[in-house]
């Protein structure tokens, strides 16, 4: 019941933003002249971009395999990663591609549950890291620029809340792998399974650091790559903005349209564009709403064939698909199993 009011609520609150973002029969006008005045060669590019997204974080997940004795074949592996690429992208709340592709791990690796599923847990972990290391950098770089504005001020603030949060958690993390005082955490301490989950993953990579780092650095990749599919559109409209105040940008929208607050971040990332590269950069308010569409269809694109591969999907030794409310149900309980036995 929790999960369907969220996906309600996800709703209302995506279908609200969009009519903020739209309503403006002034504003539409000017998007179908800004789409019939555009570059497509640069959408082009951002699909390109975008797929160098895919495959960067694809060979991130297969070294993090390899370093828990999984040798699947990349193309195993990239179907996989497809899989939860789709469902992330088209199923609200955002972690149902983790589902999916820890779901379909297990059914390929059987008798390494926890290496399997902890690879999922460091995976995810690693891009973190990665994502606030690029925001530390380049909010510290132009933060004067950033925040000049009382709009643009307070999304900056609520994306360093957020952050700020998440360095909170690798941090208490990190202490309690360090001092090994997971089982100490009480029962009912906030996020205690994942923190478990956590320090088990850095004991188990933390002895193979050189892969690691270049899981790391495959993250970099990605995200820049991501920041990149975003300004060839953004070039694709015949914005006028500099790369470096464009990926300055960036992690604004990427941690705040993230957040499970409408579908997929649909309308507000089209928000966030709107008071950012119009307020900080000069570029009209449809254009800067255009961006943002655009670049999420070019997303929803380089995501479209994980369905294929999933329709096409046999997972070793299963016949049929499994309704997804069984493999939420299956993930958590190996999950729990593995706090308890770590």
């Amino acid at each position: 019941m929790k999960k369907v009011l969220l996906s309600l609520l996800q709703i209302a609150v995506t279908i609200a933003v969009l009519y903020w973002v739209f309503h403006d029969p002034q504003k539409r006008e000017k998007m179908w002249e800004a789409l019939r005045m555009a570059d497509y060669r640069w959408v082009v590019a951002a699909l390109a971009a975008y797929f160098l997204v895919e495959f960067a974080a694809a060979v991130r997940w297969w070294i993090l395999l390899r370093v828990q004795q999984i040798h699947l074949s990349m193309p195993r592996v990239s179907g996989l990663f497809l899989i939860g690429m789709f469902y992330n992208q088209f199923l609200p709340g955002g972690t149902g591609g983790d589902i999916m592709k820890s779901y379909l791990l297990l059914k390929e690796t059987p008798g390494k549950a926890t290496g399997a599923l902890l690879a999922v847990v460091f995976d995810r972990m690693v891009g973190l890291v990665a994502l606030i290391i690029i925001t530390g950098v380049l909010v510290t770089l132009r933060y004067g620029w950033l925040t000049q504005l009382s709009e643009t001020r307070l999304l900056v603030r609520g994306l360093l809340l957020i952050l700020a949060s998440a360095v909170l958690m690798l941090v208490t993390s990190f202490v309690v792998s360090g001092f090994h005082l997971a089982h100490q955490l009480p029962q009912r301490f906030p996020g205690r399974e994942k923190l478990i989950e956590l320090s088990a993953a850095y004991h188990l990579y933390a002895r193979h650091w050189r892969a690691t780092l270049v899981a790391f650095g495959a993250s970099i990749i990605a995200h820049l790559s991501t920041f990149g599919t975003f300004l060839c559109v953004a070039y694709a409209f015949r914005a006028q903005v500099a790369v470096v105040d464009f990926f300055a940008i960036m992690p604004v929208e990427r941690t705040i349209s993230s957040l499970p607050i409408s579908f997929a971040g649909v309308g507000l990332r089209e928000k966030i564009f709107q008071i950012m590269l119009h307020g900080l950069c000069g570029v009209p308010e449809a254009v800067a709403v255009l961006i943002g569409s655009m670049s999420f269809l070019v997303m929803l694109a380089c995501s479209a064939p994980g369905g294929i591969v999933y329709f096409l999907y046999k997972p070793s030794g299963q016949t049929g698909h499994v309704k997804l409310s069984e493999m939420r149900k299956e993930v958590a309980t190996l999950e729990h199993e593995i706090t308890e036995n770590e």
